[in-house]
């Protein structure tokens, strides 16, 4: 798990692709990440949460942390 911002983030290994593959779990709106290794896919989170926090503050809505 990956917390970043008061979110937490799962990933799994796809052996297919060869890369990490992962989404945020307590919002109900979908942040999805991915990366070759742990610190690209943590990095990528980063952005992925950074870049939903920056969309929800240009839209005027609260973003949503699910209970």
């Amino acid at each position: 798990m990956i917390e970043y911002k008061g979110y937490t983030g799962v990933f799994e290994y796809d052996e297919d692709y060869e890369f990490l593959a992962g989404h945020v779990i307590d919002t109900r709106d979908g942040i999805n990440f991915e990366g070759r290794s742990v610190l690209e896919s943590k990095e990528s989170m980063r952005r992925a949460v950074d870049d939903y926090l920056e969309f929800c503050e240009e839209k005027g809505r609260e973003p949503k942390i699910a209970p």
